[in-house]
C-alpha cells in the first residue's frame, strides 16, 4: 500500500506479511478540550508509522507537523518502502528544511515512530525520536518505552535533580530540548528491538502521555482489545482526564499469518 498521512479517526488496515507475521493496526486524533487546532499529524504505511506533534502560532505548528509526516511518506513511496536508518536520518533532514522554509523556522515539530526492517538477522523495529512524543512496545503483559523524551523535565530526572513521581506533574514538563524545524538541536536518537509475533507497539503525542501514566496506559493494551478498540479507548481516557492538549495515538498489533 502507499503511505497515508492523516490526523483523523478513521482505522486503516493492511495485511502485507512480512516473514510470516502481519500487522493490524489503529490509529486516531483529537484536538483535545482545550484546544482550537489539532497540531498532531500522523503517517501511516506497510512498515514505517509515526506521529508529530507540532508547535508554533498561527496554525504553523500544524504546518510543521504535516511537513514532518509528508516527507516519511514521500520518502517511503519514493523508495517503494526499501528503507532503512539512514534513509529515515535523510527523509528527516529535509523535513527539517522544509519545515524551517515553509514557516521561516517559527515552528517546529516532534516526531517519534517506528520502522519494520530487515537487517539481516531478522526483522527489527527500528525506532526514532525527537522531542517528547513517544513509542511504547508491549509485550509479555510489560510496557516499555522505546523512546527518550528530549525535554527539560527527563534532563532533570537523570541529574537526579527530580524523582520519577515528579515527571509527569513538574511544572517545566512541556519544555522540549529538540525539534524538527526549529533551533539549533534535532539530531534523532534511534533505538532498536526484535520483531515478533504478540508485540503491540504504540506511538502516541504526549496529549497521552502527559494525561495517563504508564500503568494506566499499559492496562489498557493489555485489556484484550484490538488495535483500533484500543486506540478509541486510549483517546477515551485522556479526554476523561482532562484532555488538554491533542492526542494522536497509532497501534500495531504483529500477529502471526494464517495459514
Amino acid at each position: 500500500m502507499a503511505a497515508s498521512t492523516d490526523s483523523s479517526e478513521e482505522p486503516r488496515e493492511q495485511q502485507t506479511p512480512p516473514a510470516g507475521l502481519y500487522l493490524d493496526y489503529g490509529y486516531g486524533s483529537h484536538v483535545g478540550l482545550r484546544r482550537e487546532l489539532n497540531e498532531d499529524s500522523s503517517v501511516i504505511t506497510d512498515t514505517l508509522f509515526a506521529v508529530a506533534d507540532g508547535m508554533g502560532g498561527h496554525e504553523a505548528g500544524e504546518v510543521a507537523s504535516a511537513l514532518a509526516v509528508q516527507t516519511l511518506a514521500d520518502g517511503w513511496n519514493q523508495a517503494e518502502g526499501r528503507i532503512s536508518r539512514e534513509e529515515i536520518q535523510g527523509f528527516l533532514t529535509e523535513a527539517d528544511r522544509r519545515i524551517r522554509e515553509a514557516t521561516d523556522s517559527k515552528a517546529g515539530t516532534t516526531v517519534s515512530g517506528a520502522l519494520l526492517e530487515d537487517q539481516g538477522e531478522g526483522l527489527n523495529w527500528t525506532v526514532f525520536n525527537i522531542g517528547d512524543s513517544r513509542t511504547y512496545l508491549f509485550e509479555d503483559s510489560a510496557l516499555r518505552q522505546l523512546s527518550r523524551d528530549h525535554s527539560q523535565v527527563q534532563d532533570m530526572f537523570e541529574s537526579g535533580l527530580i524523582t520519577a513521581e515528579e515527571l509527569h506533574s513538574h511544572p517545566q514538563r512541556n519544555v522540549i530540548t529538540r525539534a524538527l524545524g526549529a533551533g539549533d538541536m534535532w539530531d534523532a536518537d534511534y533505538f532498536s528491538a526484535p520483531v515478533r509475533a504478540g508485540q503491540r507497539l504504540m506511538i502516541c503525542s504526549d496529549g497521552l502521555s502527559g494525561e495517563l501514566n504508564d500503568s494506566e496506559i499499559e492496562k489498557i493494551l493489555g485489556a484484550g482489545r484490538n488495535a483500533q478498540d484500543t486506540v478509541d479507548w486510549l483517546i477515551h481516557q485522556a479526554l476523561r482526564a482532562g484532555g488538554r492538549d491533542n492526542v494522536t495515538v497509532v497501534v500495531v498489533d504483529v500477529q502471526e499469518q494464517v495459514v
